[in-house]
């Protein structure tokens, strides 16, 4: 089974993915991470070199290389990752992906990404204050792809263990 969390940047897909990959004894890849092995470069100055469109092409190439690749896996997406091109479709039509959303409110959003807003392509040259106001209205445009994850898991109030024990128990059982 590849498990494929999603959410929006600062929900905890990487952290929630690694400790989860862990308890169930799989590999686990970040995207960005294999993006930037991939490509020799920070998602970041990919950003910066190429644009949004170009790096946006070539997420959609690699969660397609690792679901092709690998039959068991722990994926955390790009914030972005499932709204573009047609990879929330192609995720969806696969056998072995279960598609998982750590949905986070906006306030603990706001809280995780201002310690981390220079390592954010999307948030780096917007002053604190709008930050909110910035993730509302991606969370509303990206809630039509987010929302069609089969597993959704409110992250608000939880332990990051207590997040992947609530993904585990919702996990179809039969896979493992």
């Amino acid at each position: 089974m590849i498990v494929v969390l999603l959410g929006y940047m600062g929900s905890g897909k990487s952290t929630v993915g690694s400790l989860l990959a862990s308890k169930l004894e799989l590999e686990f890849q970040d995207l960005d991470n294999y993006i930037e092995n991939q490509y020799n470069c920070s998602v970041a100055n990919i950003y910066k070199s190429k644009g949004e469109i170009y790096f946006r092409k070539i997420e959609a190439v690699a969660v397609k290389e690792l679901c092709s690749k690998s039959s068991d896996l722990v994926l955390a997406l790009g914030g972005g990752t499932p709204c573009y091109s047609d990879t929330m479709t192609y995720l969806l039509k696969q056998n072995k992906v279960v598609t998982v959303m750590l949905k986070t409110s906006i306030l603990n959003l706001t809280q995780r990404l201002m310690d981390e807003k220079s390592g954010r392509p999307l948030i780096s040259n917007l002053r604190n204050d709008e930050i909110p106001g910035f993730i509302a209205k991606h969370l509303f445009e990206r809630s039509a792809f987010y929302n069609k994850a089969e597993i959704s898991v409110l992250t608000d109030m939880l332990t990051k263990h207590e997040v992947v024990e609530r993904v585990i128990s919702r996990l179809p059982h039969n896979n493992f």
